[in-house]
């Protein structure tokens, strides 16, 4: 994870200050941490950037911490507090900001898979394909896209017990490098098959946090089977590809709002007081009339019931 400290009125060479000095920060920073650094993590390396601003340049220094298993906020902002006043006597400089970055580029997480086209079919592949090409043409479709997958990843990060808006930062932050781009990429393979891939910084941690106090987190974890953290990243990327791939499959063919509706239908089932096996019922009744209602449900169940 990267540690950042921003640095005002930082003398000339301050950088190279900086750096020369690598050693003393990584002994200041581990002093408050040695169970992590025990375990094989802790500051492992440091960046400086200049950076133009309109008020003025700035000094960023930034702190590679391998947190291990953990998302390592609380890890790493410490570090960043403990260093800083070193370093402002170092350059001679201002701290302001001491805070971790949620653009994890040294932690990404990549996932693959090939769906063949005898299960597709040429025209879906050929649509999902054109889909794509639209949303790395257009970030108002490439927003929506982006969205899908991470309804799935963040299901899983929620679900274990994970902070699910740093990794929306982290995600679309790096989908906008260079231009907001699609996280997911298409293409066909020489045998005419699908070829689905995703690349994106994925934070998820199985210790610290609420993810030890939470115990719907530590079932989600056991039934996941991971053992580390990056087996975690690794499942929540997979769910994201598949979810954008799902989307994506169904818009080119039976359209998003078939599935919508039923989805839809059967919560106003549940709305109206019907179980779960009620509502399936109640909702295929609803859609093959087309009137999806409260009230409607609600008479459904009444006749069920009587």
């Amino acid at each position: 994870m990267i540690g950042q400290i921003q640095l005002l009125g930082a003398g000339r060479g301050a950088a190279k200050t900086i750096l020369e000095n690598r050693d003393s920060i990584i002994e200041i920073a581990h002093a408050k941490d040695s169970v992590l650094v025990k375990l094989g993590g802790g500051l492992k390396n440091i960046e400086v950037r200049e950076i133009e601003t309109e008020r003025g340049t700035m000094t960023i220094v930034h702190l590679l911490v391998n947190v291990q298993d953990a998302m390592g906020a609380n890890a790493v902002n410490t570090m960043c507090e403990e260093v800083a006043p070193f370093i402002e006597n170092l350059v001679g400089g201002r701290s302001l900001l001491k805070i971790i970055s949620n653009l994890a580029v040294y932690r990404k997480t990549r996932a693959g898979t090939v769906w063949k086209k005898e299960a597709l079919g040429e025209d879906v592949i050929e649509g999902i394909l054109d889909a794509y090409a639209f949303a790395k043409a257009d970030p108002f479709r490439c927003a929506t896209h982006n969205k899908g997958i991470m309804n799935g990843i963040d299901a899983v990060l929620i679900a274990t017990g994970n902070d699910f808006r740093a990794a929306e930062a982290g995600a679309h932050a790096f989908a906008a490098i260079d231009g907001y781009k699609p996280l997911t990429k298409y293409r066909k393979n020489e045998n005419g098959d699908l070829v689905g891939e995703i690349e994106l910084p994925l934070v998820a941690g199985i210790v610290g946090g609420s993810t030890n106090s939470n115990p719907i987190a530590k079932i989600s974890l056991k039934i996941l089977n991971v053992r580390k953290a990056h087996e975690l990243s690794e499942v929540a990327a997979c769910v994201g590809l598949a979810n954008n791939f799902a989307a994506l499959r169904a818009m080119v063919k039976e359209g998003i709002q078939k599935g919508h509706m039923k989805l839809h239908a059967h919560n106003i089932a549940l709305t109206a007081g019907a179980t779960h096996d009620e509502a399936i019922k109640i909702t295929d009744v609803m859609l093959s009339e087309g009137k999806i209602s409260v009230a409607r449900a609600s008479e459904l169940l009444e006749v069920m019931r009587r």
